[in-house]
């Protein structure tokens, strides 16, 4: 993924102090022994490669019966990434056996998520279907995915914290859902 993203994901065997007490016990984060610290070149399409490819990474871990959570509120001295010159911290994943497995969060519906201009096709209301399920900051999906009538897809962001990330992650269960790329190069 960091090859493919053109980023320099880090996994860091040690959580450490990365996570507060508090914010570790309110986010279910107490028994993440381990971070995921999602650094690139500063560039403006960062955040979005960040999220796709991070969501990619998360997926996979589930696949291996780890859990993950993004967590943008860490504490950024005490996590122990290679931040080269140029680079950026963007934010973390905690990674671990999770005590509980995670849970469904609300959804918006697809009408105030969507919008499009007559009949979707089929492989657009899947990608849509997959991107409902997609973690976005505090679970407020700030976004609208727009069918054109040329059948391109564009996300957009509603703004709000991690916004571009969200778009990224979006993204991602977009493209597993239809069937279509949608990478942020």
């Amino acid at each position: 993924f960091n090859a493919e993203g053109n980023l320099h994901l880090q996994f860091i065997e040690d959580a450490d102090k990365t996570y507060n007490k508090l914010f570790n016990k309110v986010a279910g984060l107490g028994s993440a022994p381990s971070v995921i610290a999602c650094v690139g070149k500063d560039t403006p399409s960062l955040d979005q490669r960040v999220g796709y490819y991070g969501e990619k990474l998360v997926l996979y871990a589930q696949t291996l019966g780890l859990n993950t959570c993004w967590a943008g509120t860490f504490n950024r001295k005490n996590i122990t990434a290679d931040i080269s010159e140029g680079e950026k911290l963007v934010i973390s994943i905690a990674i671990g056996y999770g005590k509980e497995p995670g849970k469904a969060h609300k959804s918006k519906s697809i009408d105030k998520l969507t919008e499009s201009k007559g009949q979707t096709p089929e492989w657009f209301n899947k990608g849509v279907e997959m991107a409902l399920l997609a973690p976005t900051a505090i679970n407020q999906q700030k976004f609208l995915i727009k069918l054109n009538p040329d059948e391109s897809v564009e996300f957009i962001d509603k703004g709000g914290v991690f916004s571009q990330v969200d778009i990224g992650i979006v993204k991602c269960h977009f493209e597993i859902g239809s069937g279509k790329l949608q990478r942020t190069e």
